[in-house]
């Protein structure tokens, strides 16, 4: 979320700052993107089901820490 907000991504807002409270950062991926980054925890599944059109492959991008590993990785900005 940090990197995409400093980089101006259209509609990566983080108005939490990263707290998992607010999905404005929510990101859906392809099948074999998500696999990747992984699924949610619990905590950022609540946020997603209570504040965002949650997908099956839907992820907060403040809960996923950027590595040489994900280089490359493609995301959809959610437009809930």
């Amino acid at each position: 979320m940090e990197a995409a907000v400093e980089h101006g991504i259209e509609g990566i807002i983080g108005e939490c700052g990263g707290s998992c409270a607010c999905a404005t950062c929510h990101v859906k991926f392809e099948a074999d993107q998500f696999e990747r980054v992984g699924p949610p925890g619990e905590m950022e599944i609540n946020t997603l089901y209570f504040r965002a059109r949650r997908q099956p492959t839907s992820r907060l991008a403040c809960q996923i820490v950027l590595s040489r590993a994900l280089e490359g990785l493609r995301a959809e900005v959610a437009t809930d």
